[in-house]
């Protein structure tokens, strides 16, 4: 499940109901899907937890079938319950030890980290990969502090473990992360607002 976290997380898509403002969701992520995402994310932060549910069920099927891995945010029940290939928390949500406790060795964890610090304990707690953001600011989590690149810099040089950069990145900025050289880059807006979303994810492609 591991083997190719590196290439797994190059384009990194999490889901955003809100952003498709009424159009079909598992059309959006499966035209995604189909265009080369390698790596997707429920995120569904106003979903109860049977609608949580039901979208991971379906997502699972649709990920298997374009052989991209699928992480779900927060909720370790519902991953479990729908055999996700991993889940991703924040610092706020339940912590990286307590999860790969729950999650076992094998399914991956992702873990959110905005400081040197923050990255170091992840990787002491078992994460699999960090995310590193916000890298600008952003309109689909109004709380995310921006992470700057003396920061990035930093965890880059003292924490080898495999990190996506989030948060704002959208294809007119793209180019000043590339000197990080991050395994992948993790979109929400930037993709999901586009009309064609099949068209956007082979424009980041080329791109990175």
């Amino acid at each position: 499940m591991k083997e190719n976290l590196r290439e797994d997380l190059k384009m990194y898509l999490i889901s955003d109901s809100d952003i498709l403002k009424g159009r079909d969701f598992y059309k959006c992520i499966e035209d995604g899907l189909k265009a080369g995402v390698t790596m997707l994310q429920l995120r569904e932060k106003n979903a109860d937890g049977g609608e949580f549910l039901e979208k991971a069920l379906k997502l699972r099927e649709l990920t298997k079938k374009y052989n991209a891995k699928f992480i779900i945010d927060d909720r370790i029940d519902i991953a479990l319950l729908c055999d996700a290939d991993g889940v991703h928390v924040g610092q706020s949500d339940i912590d990286a030890k307590s999860a790969r406790k729950l999650i076992g060795e094998d399914k991956i964890l992702g873990v959110s980290a905005r400081t040197l610090q923050e990255a170091k304990r992840a990787k002491e707690d078992g994460a699999d990969y960090i995310g590193i953001g916000a890298m600008f600011s952003t309109s689909t989590k109004l709380d995310a502090k921006s992470v700057s690149f003396e920061t990035l810099k930093e965890i880059k040089d003292n924490v080898d473990i495999p990190f996506v950069l989030i948060g704002g990145i959208n294809l007119d900025n793209v180019g000043q992360l590339k000197q990080f050289n991050p395994d992948g880059y993790a979109i929400i807006s930037a993709i999901l607002k586009e009309e064609d979303i099949y068209a956007e994810v082979k424009k980041w492609l080329d791109v990175i």
